[in-house]
């Protein structure tokens, strides 16, 4: 990146809108940015390469650009940032965007636009960007006046940032990106951080609620790891002796090593966690928010009582009728909540060490199991066996999801990270990326079906040039695995989803990146490991999975027989 440009070469040539924009993004934090230069937002480009203090990452699609933003933001906190020119440019980037709206991931998207004389009318790809992006961000807006760009993009990180995170987009106009800017107009001064503390009273009318439980269960969300609100949970989890299941995108919030973890609720059958929502009477939702799951799967009949602790209310639904809403910050509010149960001496006996153990038993069941090709229960062992506690894992959307949210235990906040609000196909080799830009020090890896792996591949190129140490781990079977699941699961047979495959070790190759394929059950643990220990490079593992285990599974849930 270049120095900060001298003060006489921007007084020569009078600073436009880009500089300003540029400027302003500067002095929100922003360091990176990933996209695709277009024609109508070349003059942000440039402004980008004179100022020089914001590495732009080229990226060979816009779904990957967005992808690496939202995951980039979910690692650091800070806003990611991605760019696309108009037209077919801005709309590949919608899906993105709306994953980070859904999953309250913060995230700035910037588009370019037609000049403001071509709006009007039809013209060469001209679309109504502000009409679309409305609905899947917190915030869209298309900047007119030139002077007007440091309190837009004050607004549009400021919203990302609300109380319930999001997406936003910023739209500039190719003509008023070109024009002069006043010389007094400069970046706005940055808000101290705002924290929202519960009432005294607020804090009692819970802690009666508690009290006067008798089986009451933690359910913990996202938005513990955004609060960084994890000690807290663990502080509250441990005086009160209550159990703790999470989301899948919750994994991680609380260890799953500890005595009161239960895993995570999620699957769509009703799972081993289930069981211990069946017998509760009060559930603590902590960062939470339904488009994670439905609460009609642990709150079937609506009459449990729910305590809903976030940063912001939750949307209505007919199961999650909220006996008490705190809209405050989660680790202040558990703080104060574990403090006056302490006092009070309240504390319970629901431990739950049959769901435990049942857990645990899938998870080993398959530790040693020759057959080929693998066992899903094998995968998920021999991977969590190959990764390091504290490294980067990422799980696509697939018949593989349900296995990795379920078996592949999770210690530490941000090291398993799953999509299950909008549920994204292909998001994880882009996304890694973006994990390794922001933490470059570390390997991340990247477990995906082989429908998944297809749809953003050419970010391997991506990750090639830029250096990334990422492994992308394949899960080969040559179908839609999970559609082909829930066909069977409806009708006993599947049809339209299988596929066939590229050969991957000579597609990586040609990436200039590594590629294995394994041939025995055996293979996976070592071959795994030292790609994730190389030091260097991008490594492509295919792994042929046996997904019969599939009905399998459904069959031993539905017949499992549950007595504490």
């Amino acid at each position: 990146m270049n120095a900060e440009p001298a003060l006489s070469e921007v007084a020569e040539r009078r600073r436009n809108t880009a500089d300003l924009i540029v400027e302003c993004l500067v002095n929100e934090g922003v360091e990176v940015i990933f996209g695709i230069p277009g024609e109508e937002n070349i003059t942000l480009m440039e402004a980008i390469e004179r100022d020089g203090r914001i590495r732009f990452v080229l990226t060979r699609h816009e779904q990957g650009a967005g992808f690496m933003a939202s995951t980039y933001a979910y690692l650091t906190g800070k806003p990611g940032v991605c760019l696309s020119t108009l037209g077919p440019g801005a709309l590949n980037l919608m899906l993105p965007v709306a994953q980070a709206n859904a999953s309250t991931t913060p995230l700035v998207a910037i588009c370019a636009q037609g000049s403001l004389n071509r709006l009007y009318k039809e013209s060469h790809q001209i679309v109504d960007l502000e009409s679309l992006f409305r609905p899947i961000t917190q915030w869209t807006s298309m900047v007119m006046d030139p002077n007007s760009s440091p309190e837009m993009v004050r607004k549009a990180f400021s919203m990302a940032q609300h109380a319930r995170p999001g997406a936003t987009c910023l739209i500039i106009p190719e003509d008023v990106a070109e024009k002069p800017v006043d010389v007094d107009a400069h970046p706005l001064a940055l808000p101290r951080p705002l924290h929202t503390i519960p009432t005294d009273g607020i804090i009692q009318e819970a802690v009666e609620l508690i009290r006067n439980a008798k089986h009451p269960i933690i359910l913990a969300g996202n938005g513990i790891s955004r609060s960084h609100a994890e000690q807290q949970l663990m502080m509250f989890a441990e005086q009160c002796n209550v159990p703790v299941a999470t989301t899948f995108e919750g994994k991680g919030v609380f260890p799953d090593d500890h005595p009161n973890a239960l895993g995570v609720v999620g699957f769509m059958h009703h799972d081993y966690e289930n069981f211990a929502f069946d017998t509760a009477d009060l559930i603590l939702a902590l960062g939470f928010s339904i488009q994670q799951f439905d609460p009609k799967k642990i709150n079937p009949h609506n009459n449990k009582t729910i305590i809903h602790i976030n940063t912001f209310v939750e949307d209505s639904d007919a199961h999650y009728s909220t006996a008490l809403n705190i809209r405050a910050d989660i680790g202040a509010t558990l703080y104060a909540l574990t403090t006056k149960l302490r006092e009070q001496n309240v504390s319970f006996d629901t431990s739950q060490p049959k769901i435990r153990e049942l857990l645990h038993a899938e998870t080993i069941s398959c530790a040693n199991d020759p057959a080929f090709p693998m066992k899903p229960q094998r995968v998920v062992y021999d991977t969590r066996r190959a990764v390091r506690r504290d490294w980067t894992t990422l799980v696509d959307t697939g018949a593989l999801k349900m296995w990795m949210a379920r078996l592949y235990p999770t210690y530490q906040t941000d090291t398993c990270l799953i999509d299950n609000s909008l549920s994204t196909m292909g998001w994880t080799l882009p996304g890694a990326v973006g994990v390794s830009i922001a933490q470059p020090s570390k390997p991340v890896l990247a477990v995906m079906g082989d429908g998944s792996f297809m749809m953003n591949i050419q970010e391997i190129e991506t990750a090639v040039r830029c250096g990334c140490r990422m492994v992308v781990l394949v899960w080969v079977d040559e179908s839609y695995g999970l559609i082909k699941w829930k066909m069977d699961i409806h009708a006993g047979k599947h049809e339209y989803v299988d596929f066939n495959n590229p050969d991957v070790v000579a597609l990586a190759a040609s990436f200039g990146a590594k590629g294995h394929e394994i041939t025995s059950a055996d293979e996976l643990y070592p071959v795994l490991r030292r790609a994730m220990c190389s030091g260097s490079g991008v490594d492509i593992i295919a792994c042929p999975v046996d997904y019969r285990e599939n009905m399998r599974l459904i069959s031993q849930l539905g017949e499992l027989d549950y007595t504490d």
